[in-house]
């Protein structure tokens, strides 16, 4: 089936909130197939569906999987992000760390405290005396940022 202009549109909102099906191609469930409701490029769609013919048409989670382009383990995760938090639960959330793990409050307050007793200290020194107080290395850059977030500006 050609994909209009107005689908492509589509395929780039979709890559941009970060719903596109890497594998549309692995999805033979016969609704996807020349469909022009069911859009096997969605990836919340088709793990719903995924999960809706398990729940609600009784298929086997290995057929259902295997239709849908998944691993069973997959499905048992969309199984549960959908349970736990419906439709918003199937939308891929950002891979990686959330914010310094590194720098915690603790850390942040001894760098501030150590900023205001010598405001001409780097940020370089300032990521020493962290490794050498709490062990940790960090970036000299990320002890400005941090710094910058807490509103004491860096050099």
């Amino acid at each position: 089936m050609s994909r209009s202009p107005r689908s492509d549109a589509k395929s780039q909102a979709l890559r941009e909130a970060g719903c596109l099906n890497r594998r549309p191609e692995a999805v033979g469930d016969p609704l996807f197939q020349g469909s022009r409701f069911f859009d096997s490029r969605d990836l919340v769609q088709v793990k719903y569906e995924m999960v809706r013919r398990v729940t609600v048409d009784a298929h086997t989670v290995r057929a259902a999987a295997a239709d849908f382009g998944f691993s069973r383990p997959s499905f048992y995760q969309a199984q549960a992000a959908l349970a736990q938090e419906g439709l918003p639960g199937l939308v891929p959330k950002k891979r990686g760390p959330r914010g310094g793990h590194k720098l915690t409050a603790q850390v942040v307050a001894f760098l501030q405290q150590e900023r205001e007793g010598n405001p001409k200290v780097s940020a370089r020194d300032l990521a020493a005396l962290a490794r050498k107080r709490f062990g940790i290395q960090v970036h000299p850059r990320s002890v400005e940022r941090a710094l910058e977030r807490s509103g004491k500006k860096a050099r």
